[in-house]
């Protein structure tokens, strides 16, 4: 008789743990993501304010970057073209230069360079570290509309998986 309640214990355990696994799986294979993107309020070089808030319901791309990041100023043209591509559908993308890049050049690529998007000056740190203490260039996050962390990359990111989010996302 305590054989059979061992079996039925095992038994039990072992549907918990696939319950565990199944849970986990599902939320790791969805499309909008594993964790909550963190909030920020950041000023633009136009002088406008933005925060989290203001894209809910869009998907939304940060690019940190630096302007003597090499491949942050060869991504320029791609990220204009999604910027072009995406932005009539409700996308947003904004490229967030950290402190350590003085503002003028900032300002002087944005203006050299044709930026179409939203640039913004990290001058305090403080964007970069609600996104884990970003440092290095580039550094990539793509939020889904549901306001989730779908993509996250250090170094050039996968323009073809970025735009199979928003393709679905947008279509």
């Amino acid at each position: 008789m305590s054989k059979g309640r061992i079996d039925r214990k095992a038994l039990i355990g072992g549907i918990f743990i696939l319950a565990l696994i199944a849970a986990a799986a599902a939320i790791w294979l969805t499309d909008d993501g594993m964790r909550p993107a963190p909030a920020f309020t950041a000023t633009t070089l136009d002088g406008e304010t933005v925060d989290l808030a203001d894209y809910e319901g869009r998907p939304l791309m940060i690019s940190f970057w630096a302007t003597s990041c090499v491949s942050c100023v060869q991504e320029i043209p791609k990220l204009a073209e999604l910027h072009a591509n995406y932005s009539g559908q409700g996308f947003e993308l904004l490229a967030v230069a950290l402190s350590y890049d003085p503002i003028n050049r900032v300002e002087s690529m944005r203006e050299d360079r044709g930026i179409p998007y939203t640039v913004i000056h990290d001058s305090d740190d403080s964007f970069a570290s609600a996104y884990g203490g970003v440092r290095l260039t580039p550094t990539t996050f793509l939020i889904s509309p549901g306001g989730r962390i779908v993509y996250q990359k250090l170094g050039d990111p996968d323009f073809d998986r970025i735009e199979q989010h928003l393709q679905r996302w947008l279509s």
